[in-house]
């Protein structure tokens, strides 16, 4: 692939893992960007106006390269599920998305500022829970730290306990649809 050195608009160890198996070196700036939590806005444009604001955010610091944000998303029914705010919170997600089929959208936003070049997309996939009752979600917590992650769980740690089934990119699920972004920067 051709493109500008790669800047990375996230501090997620889980993002800098997927994005090393299509740039094999990049760099990692923090987005400070505030992000949108607006149950108005259609999921698929809100996970991508986030993503957006978290490139720009990087983008006016490193307008020579080619910054990528990313934002993942939980949506049940088409409200957003984020990161809990303490393991009360977390177990009501785990209870709400017992038994039911999820969305997982992440919105991605490359942006090379120098070059006046933007390009954002989304990608969706269907996640169907296995029936939870409360001993395995109090197990699942346990095991798996989940403050951090949209939704309360990830699929990469233990997923197996608590997710019946994946239609469509499971990348996508853990926090960047690779095949997506590795077709969007051979674009690029």
């Amino acid at each position: 692939m051709n493109h500008p050195p790669v800047v990375l608009a996230s501090v997620s160890p889980r993002r800098r893992e997927l994005l090393r198996q299509i740039v094999p070196e990049f760099g990692v700036v923090d987005s400070l960007a505030t992000e949108l939590h607006d149950a108005t806005i259609p999921p698929r444009r809100l996970c991508e106006l986030n993503a957006e604001r978290k490139a720009w955010a990087v983008a006016e610091r490193y307008p020579e390269h080619l910054v990528i944000g990313a934002d993942t998303l939980v949506f049940l029914d088409d409200e957003p599920l984020g990161k809990p705010a303490d393991l009360d919170e977390a177990r009501a997600m785990l209870s709400r998305l017992s038994g039911r089929i999820h969305r997982v959208i992440t919105g991605v936003c490359l942006i090379q500022r120098q070059a006046a070049r933007a390009w954002m997309f989304s990608e969706v996939t269907y996640v169907r829970f296995r029936e939870l009752g409360g001993a395995d979600i109090e197990e699942y917590l346990s095991i798996v730290p989940v403050l951090d992650k949209a939704g309360a769980y990830a699929i990469q740690q233990e997923g197996h306990r608590i997710v019946d089934k994946v239609e469509g990119s499971l990348t996508n699920v853990i926090g960047l649809p690779v095949e997506a972004l590795k077709a969007a920067l051979e674009r690029w």
